[in-house]
């Protein structure tokens, strides 16, 4: 299958019917901008992202970044369009059985409503919408994937948002045997109940339904639309112009590979340290995350609260800024 990479996620490069057509069994993340920023920092999630059989684009603007870096997209496919080609491909499909985790208070009923209405029979076999805070509750976790078991359902879609719902699937996903595809679909289920509205085709077309989500909900989306994600457009500059080590693929010299420990720590965690030349590190040295789309990695500061070890194994998902 042919694939395409930006920033270091290699998205899989095919139109929906064949996803619609190959998809048996596995693991599918719709990959957007926010996903590929949320990657460059947090490791639990570029771990949870391993795991997907089929990474699709979910984004106009990774459409056009694709064409951009000389390896287009064939094909934009967002969770809120596939999941309703999916259900409806499978209409006749007995084996499809789905169950919908996710979105407000009895959202996600309304949802499972809707769609067995539109089908003519219930595909949706069971649906629940967790508190707010579930992933941190391990007696309700337990709860829900004994609720998915007894539904035997063969479809996990949910909507729970990113980086929540990945997290989710990869940490519960050995538990649910019955269980053959897992979606990870983010505010699909709030579009299938009606509680949230699609953008217009002409808007989403042009790259612009974060627009028109963010208009929809600007308390809880000005911060990633208008200072998160914005240092996208730089990553991509990087990646277009410049030679990028591929962390993801372990490239760096196994003698060059470091990382930090701090110094009063009895279990030694690693504090990795991404993509940094030997001459540049110093003996002690926290090595701080960008804190803002200004600084982009480079507000490094001393510390004597670390030390640095050599010629440790490093393993890092971060896409290099420098």
């Amino acid at each position: 299958m042919e694939k395409v990479n930006l920033l270091n996620v290699e998205i899989d490069n095919l139109p929906t019917l064949d996803l619609l057509k190959n998809l048996r069994r596995g693991v599918v993340f719709t990959t957007n901008v926010d996903h590929l920023i949320k990657l460059q920092k947090d490791p639990d999630f570029a771990a949870a992202y391993q795991i997907a059989d089929y990474k699709v684009c979910d984004s106009q603007i990774l459409l056009y970044a694709s064409k951009f870096l000389g390896t287009p997209i064939q094909e934009k496919i967002s969770g809120s369009d596939f999941f309703p080609k999916f259900y409806s491909f499978h209409k006749n499909n007995e084996n499809i059985k789905i169950f919908l985790l996710g979105a407000g208070k009895n959202v996600a009923k309304k949802a499972q409503e809707n769609i067995n209405k539109k089908i003519g029979r219930n595909i949706i076999v069971g649906a629940y919408s967790p508190s707010f805070g579930f992933e941190s509750n391990e007696q309700e976790c337990q709860e829900i994937i004994k609720m998915i078991n007894q539904t035997n359902a063969t479809v996990l879609a949910v909507g729970l948002g990113a980086p929540k719902q990945e997290k989710w699937i990869y940490k519960y996903k050995h538990k649910l045997s019955n269980i053959k595809i897992f979606l990870a679909l983010g505010a699909t289920i709030d579009f299938e109940a009606g509680k949230l509205k699609r953008s217009p085709k002409w808007m989403s077309n042009l790259g612009l339904e974060w627009f028109h989500r963010l208009l929809c909900e600007p308390q809880r989306l000005w911060q990633r639309y208008l200072i998160d994600d914005l240092p996208f457009f730089w990553l991509l500059l990087k990646q277009k112009f410049l030679v990028n080590q591929n962390p993801q693929a372990l490239l760096i010299n196994k003698q060059e590979r470091l990382h930090v420990l701090p110094v009063n720590s009895p279990q030694g965690k690693p504090q990795e340290l991404h993509n940094l030349k030997r001459t540049e590190l110093k003996r002690s040295a926290t090595w701080l995350k960008p804190t803002s789309a200004i600084s982009l990695g480079t507000n490094f500061r001393r510390s004597p609260q670390y030390k640095i070890e050599r010629n440790q194994p490093q393993i890092t998902h971060k896409f290099s800024y420098r």
